[in-house]
């Protein structure tokens, strides 16, 4: 998810490109369909299994012993991660499993609130947090995207895909609304803690300050745990305009009310990386899985699974540990 510091995630502006690319992609997203993630606690890999992968070595002799890597995400995010009858389907969970192999480890998801993942990690209750989670500097170190004050000990993160945040309106009423700025004196919904909220209380704030006679009309904006649910606002006519991650506006567009529902405007801004969260105190875990990544881009599974998703546009050559800014 996308935050605006920011996208689904902290402090980081977001991703990316190529809109019309990934805007042909995206009439793929209604067939995709992912595989089940992972495993669960009664299907976990034999020691056997995770002794014979080929990186399996490079693992945490802990992670190693229980075959499983617990993973916090927010499981609400189509396409990136959701649930398919009763199953973890996406883009996240197809990738983890690509990742285990090469770990000879189960990926095994966890839903949780997304703005909640990161205490999650530091408390161990997961090993990572895998959720188109934005890669910032403000989440590295720990920051408060907003205030800038030390708000915990940070992350490391091993940048997996890039992607943009995207804006979109009930479909025929747009209302003259193309960029940021046009928000201004409008209801935006958005899912708390990402880059999408981010952006939206930064640009409310440019709003209050004036120019091209939009002075003192700043952004309403009404934040929801996940996207869903913001989603689910803005259909009943609840606001003006939706922001999200790239992928997930796309997504939407493309599936809420068989197309029906809303419609993308302008272009995606923000590019920026997701990155898959690990403890800043287990670097033998962050450089496994960058081991692991760098394994599948150049395997080929890598490519078959952000295509199979159509989101070619967003993928990444080589696996970066903390390339977000």
């Amino acid at each position: 998810m996308t935050a605006s510091s920011t996208r689904r995630p902290t402090a980081r502006k977001s991703r990316i490109v190529a809109v019309g690319a990934i805007a042909v992609a995206g009439t793929m997203l209604l067939t995709a369909c992912g595989d089940q993630t992972g495993g669960t606690k009664e299907d976990g890999p034999t020691k056997a299994k995770t002794s014979s992968a080929p990186l399996a070595g490079k693992l945490p002799k802990a992670i190693q012993d229980k075959g499983v890597i617990k993973v916090g995400s927010d499981i609400a995010y189509p396409p990136v991660e959701f649930k398919d009858k009763g199953k973890v389907v996406g883009i996240d969970p197809d990738l983890a499993a690509a990742l285990g192999k090469q770990l000879g480890v189960e990926f095994e998801f966890e839903n949780g609130t997304f703005d909640t993942l990161l205490t999650g990690l530091r408390s161990k209750r997961y090993d990572i947090a895998m959720s188109a989670m934005t890669d910032s500097k403000a989440r590295q170190e720990g920051k408060d995207p907003d205030t800038g004050k030390k708000v915990g000990e940070g992350v490391d993160f091993v940048d997996y895909f890039i992607a943009g945040v995207s804006i979109y309106t009930p479909k025929g009423k747009t209302q003259g609304i193309e960029t940021w700025s046009d928000l201004c004196g409008k209801k935006l919904v958005v899912q708390r803690g990402t880059v999408s909220h981010d952006m939206a209380k930064s640009e409310s704030k440019k709003c209050e300050k004036g120019g091209k006679g939009k002075k003192g009309k700043k952004i309403s904006v009404e934040a929801f745990g996940n996207d869903l649910e913001a989603q689910t606002r803005l259909r009943s006519g609840g606001a003006d305009a939706g922001s999200s991650d790239f992928p997930v506006a796309a997504y939407a567009v493309k599936t809420s009310g068989g197309g029906k529902d809303f419609e993308l405007v302008g272009e995606q801004v923000e590019a920026a990386p997701y990155g898959i969260a690990v403890d800043k105190d287990n670097k033998e875990l962050t450089e496994a899985l960058r081991l692991a990544l760098d394994a599948i881009i150049k395997n080929g599974e890598y490519k078959k699974i952000i295509s199979k998703w159509g989101v070619d546009a967003g993928a990444v050559t080589e696996a970066k540990i903390n390339g977000g800014s």
